[in-house]
């Protein structure tokens, strides 16, 4: 088979062959196919979608370009959880845990940040010798111990789809409906799961930037779900403000042990921990773990009693990582500038803050990679203060950047104040 016919194919919209599907994603697992020559059938698939049907076969093929693992032996229900991307979205991190505290049995693959959404992986990667490249074998092991286990897109499992991966963020092929698709579910059954619940963001901080789209793509997912033989929930939150305070890989992850930890916490801290309890909820649920009314219990306590807290501590010591992060924050990478940024208007309620402008500041203070070959700096972020509905005072205090240098703080202060809108 050719590569150039099956690009061609695709640019002159001639529907695959599962076999064309199938040489395509081995090549692309092996690496036989150059990434030049897979960028060109990514962009022609961007522009001529892949139907349903192609979709499903592709999304196998690239499960089956690798190993997969094999769950047999370790407590049901199987769950995974994947949300579309989202600026500020930590959710996978403080989520995990209480699934697992709650007694499921959660073996997830994930994927670094692309474009203005941050990924998973890098987020983790902030923690001190955290490991994210687990083997299959590994990661039964650690679900079998502790109920939960992470690793990032290895060379084993669903190798396809991190070639593909990689190259979306940095050929403007990122919002293709089955692209994205095939992506996430090809993971899902590498990794195991049964029961996969999915979080589809949409606003301005997402890919699907209204919620037609959005609801066109949770619709595509349970469709090639079912045609994968997957049990499959895609359910809608808002990303047109960024998710929770935190927007930077360490600062996320900062953000997402406190909400474990609990007590007070800033309004945009109080949004993000009520979509947590609501996936756990809905996790429980949906997996037939447990009525609602009990799963509400069950999450509540996993939070209170420190259940879920205690699971994250265990978590990252199993993958190599420093426990002591979960409980002291300052452990984690710290920029060497921070500053404070303060509204200077009439007093006023927050209409806006926009998710686009803060996710693409962040990329450009380092936080996030414009070319596939750039290097994170974990460090760098904002954490806001503010969040839509709240009144903001002349003088108050909205957000604080931690920037490489001084002269990148200034920029990103002004880039702020406009991305909020007061009246």
């Amino acid at each position: 088979m050719n590569i150039l016919d099956v690009i061609a194919h695709r640019r002159d919209k001639v529907p695959h062959l599962r076999d064309e599907l199938s040489f395509l994603a081995n090549g692309a697992a092996n690496g036989s196919i150059p990434d030049y020559q897979l960028s060109a059938w990514l962009m022609a698939a961007y522009l001529n979608p892949l139907s349903e049907e192609e979709t499903a076969w592709l999304t196998l093929a690239m499960a089956e370009s690798g190993e997969r693992i094999d769950l047999t032996g370790l407590p049901k229900p199987w769950v995974d959880k994947h949300s579309t991307g989202g600026v500020g979205d930590k959710t996978t991190i403080a989520l995990l845990p209480v699934l697992a505290a709650c007694g499921l049995t959660v073996v997830k693959m994930s994927g670094r940040g692309l474009g203005i959404t941050g990924g998973t992986v890098d987020k983790l990667a902030s923690i001190p010798g955290f490991r994210l490249d687990l083997t299959p074998d590994e990661m039964k092991a650690q679900a079998g111990r502790i109920g939960l286990a992470l690793t990032g897109q290895s060379p084993n499992l669903a190798p396809a789809d991190k070639a593909f991966y990689a190259l979306r963020d940095v050929t403007a092929t990122i919002s293709s409906i089955p692209l994205i698709v095939s992506s996430i579910l090809s993971k899902k059954i590498a990794g195991g799961a049964e029961v996969i619940l999915i979080d589809v963001k949409c606003g301005a901080g997402a890919f699907m930037r209204t919620r037609q789209d959005a609801e066109e793509l949770a619709t595509w997912l349970r469709k090639i779900g079912t045609l994968c033989g997957l049990q499959v929930t895609a359910e809608l939150s808002d990303m047109d403000q960024p998710l929770g305070a935190a927007v930077g890989n360490a600062l996320e992850v900062r953000e997402a042990f406190e909400v474990l930890r609990g007590g007070i916490m800033p309004m945009p801290s109080q949004r993000f921990l009520e979509l947590v309890r609501r996936i756990a909820v809905e996790a429980l649920t949906v997996s037939g773990k447990l009525a609602e009314k009990e799963a509400l219990v069950a999450v509540e306590q996993s939070l209170m009693t420190g259940k879920a807290l205690a699971k994250a501590r265990e978590w990252v010591q199993a993958q190599g990582g420093d426990p002591r992060v979960v409980d002291e924050p300052n452990r984690l990478p710290h920029a060497p500038v921070v500053s404070t940024v303060s509204y200077e208007g009439p007093t006023g309620s927050v209409q806006r803050v926009d998710a686009a402008e803060i996710g693409q500041l962040v990329v450009d203070m380092g936080g996030g990679r414009k070319a596939k070959s750039d290097e994170i700096d974990p460090s760098v972020g904002v954490v806001l203060d503010v969040s839509v509905g709240m009144q903001v005072d002349s003088g108050q205090q909205v957000a604080t950047i931690h920037a490489a240098t001084k002269a990148m703080a200034d920029g990103a202060a002004e880039r702020i104040l406009k991305a909020l809108t007061v009246f």
